[in-house]
């Protein structure tokens, strides 16, 4: 099987090679700017009182439509759930409005591959891109 070319890091002014993305040093330090999950708002309370109770309420994936999906007749994903999606507004804009993002009726249950596709659409270019 041929070997992928190695490319310049994805980092504006790298000039590291990388098989493609970030290299090693670029990807932990932007990590470390992004901080951990309970930096960000997702700590226990999140796990327990958001996730928990999102995933009851949806054990199948909500998602209807989205290119990651092998959606069935209905349109509807037939995965389970593995994730609890801020949705229709994402953390941000329910923090920004007062709203307590913890609150199961502002999520929505997805499978791995929705989610991504999901964040991939609504929030382009990651989490650090929607930072500064």
């Amino acid at each position: 099987m041929p070997r992928r070319a190695m490319s310049i890091c994805t980092t504006s002014g790298c000039p590291e090679y990388t098989n493609g993305g970030r290299c090693t040093d670029c990807q932990a330090k932007a990590e470390q700017r992004r901080g951990s999950s309970s930096q960000r708002g997702y700590g226990a309370r999140h796990r327990t009182q958001f996730r928990a109770a999102v995933l009851r309420r949806d054990p199948v994936c909500t998602c209807r439509g989205c290119t990651a999906c092998l959606s069935t007749d209905s349109g509807q994903c037939s995965r389970d759930s593995a994730h609890a999606d801020h949705w229709p507004q994402d953390r941000r804009s329910l923090v920004a409005a007062g709203l307590d993002p913890d609150d199961p009726q502002h999520g929505r249950g997805l499978c791995g591959p929705c989610h991504s596709s999901e964040t991939a659409r609504h929030q382009p270019g990651g989490w650090a891109a929607q930072q500064g």
